[in-house]
C-alpha cells in the first residue's frame, strides 16, 4: 500500500518495506496497546487503515494510514482469527476456531453476521484464508475440505474450487488465495509449494513455481497477493520487451527467499494461449493420464 510492503512476521510484528526510501523497519504503532504477539495476516482498506490478525492476542488490531495504533476488535476466548479482507464498509475475518467468517462493521468492530453455517448445513471445516473479488464474492481457503469455498457477501454458498488429490487442480494444503481483476483465482498450496491459477468458473488454467531455494522457488508458501499499483518499482528487473500487467507476491515461511515477486504480463511479439485454450490443454492432459473425468458433485457437510 502506498509504496510500502507490509509483511506479517509471526515471531514478532509487521515488517514494513518502503520501496521509495529503500528501507525496512517494524510497524511504528506496534507497541504499547498496539503490541503484536503473533500476527498471521493483514488487510488494508482504501483509506490506508491496516487490520492485523493476531492469533495469540485473539484480536484484529487496527492501525491508521500512518501506521499508528487505533483499536482492537474481538476477544481471544470467543474465536481464532487467522486472516481478513475488506470490502466496502465491511471487514471479513476468518475464524478457524468456530469454522466461520465473521462479518464486522470495519469502523466499530460490531458483528453483523457469520458465514459458514446455514439451515443446519456446515460449509466450512477449517478455514484459514480469504479473498474478495471486485463483485464482493468471498473465496475462503479450507484446509480440511481441501478446497476454496465461494460465498456471496450475504453468506450464501455458491460453489467450490478444487478437491483433495495430487493431480492438476487438486489441493493438499491450500492456504493463501487471491483474485485478479479478470476473476482469475490464485491459490497457494503449502504441500506442492506452488500457486495454481483458476478461471472464474473454477477450471484450472495453469500453475507456477516449485519447492526450492532459488529465485522464484517456494518453501512452505503461505500467502499470495495481487498488486496493480507498484509495477514501477519492479520494471527494472524485467526483460525490456516484457509488459507487466500486475505483480504477484507470494510469501514463504522458510528459506532464504521469504517474499517472491512475480510479474504477470506478455512479451511483445509472442503469441499466448487464451484462457479457453489453456483449459482445453489441461483437460486433454488429464484425459490422457486418467481418462474422461467428470467433476465430482460437491455437497456440503451435513451436521
Amino acid at each position: 500500500y502506498n509504496g510500502k510492503i507490509y509483511v506479517a512476521d509471526t515471531n514478532a510484528t509487521i515488517m514494513v518495506f518502503d520501496l521509495e526510501k529503500k528501507t525496512f523497519k517494524p510497524l511504528q504503532g506496534a507497541q504499547g496497546l498496539g503490541k503484536l504477539l503473533q500476527p498471521l495476516n493483514l488487510c488494508i482498506d482504501e483509506e490506508g487503515n491496516k487490520y492485523v490478525v493476531d492469533r495469540v492476542r485473539g484480536q484484529v488490531v487496527v492501525f491508521d494510514k500512518n501506521d499508528f495504533y487505533l483499536k482492537a476488535y474481538g476477544s481471544p476466548r470467543d474465536w481464532g482469527p487467522t486472516d481478513c479482507a475488506v470490502f466496502e464498509d465491511r471487514l471479513y475475518v476468518v475464524d478457524i476456531k468456530n469454522a466461520e467468517v465473521h462479518v464486522l462493521d470495519k469502523k466499530t468492530g460490531s458483528l453483523i453476521r457469520k458465514i459458514g453455517k446455514k439451515d443446519n448445513v456446515i460449509y466450512l471445516i477449517k478455514p484459514t484464508n480469504i479473498a474478495i473479488d471486485k463483485d464482493g464474492i468471498l473465496y475462503v481457503s479450507d484446509a480440511s475440505r481441501f478446497q476454496i469455498v465461494k460465498f456471496n457477501r450475504d453468506g450464501y454458498f455458491l460453489d467450490t474450487i478444487g478437491r483433495l488429490g495430487t493431480n492438476l487442480g487438486h489441493f493438499a494444503r491450500p492456504r493463501g488465495v487471491a483474485v485478479d481483476r479478470e476473476g482469475r483465482v490464485y491459490v497457494v498450496d503449502a504441500a506442492f509449494d506452488n500457486v495454481q491459477i483458476f478461471d472464474k468458473t473454477g477450471q484450472l488454467l495453469t500453475f507456477f513455481s516449485k519447492y526450492g531455494r532459488g529465485p522464484g522457488d517456494l518453501y512452505l508458501p503461505a500467502k499470495v497477493v495481487i498488486d496493480y499499483d507498484h509495477v514501477k518499482y519492479f520494471k527494472q528487473y524485467a526483460d525490456p520487451d516484457f509488459d507487466i500487467e500486475y505483480l504477484v507476491f507470494v510469501s514463504s515461511q522458510f528459506g532464504e527467499r521469504l517474499i517472491n515477486v512475480y510479474a504477470f504480463g506478455k512479451k511483445r511479439g509472442e503469441k499466448y494461449p487464451t484462457d479457453e485454450e489453456l483449459r482445453e490443454e489441461i483437460k486433454k492432459e488429464l484425459e490422457k493420464k486418467f481418462g474422461t473425468q467428470k467433476k465430482p458433485e460437491d455437497k456440503p457437510n451435513e451436521q
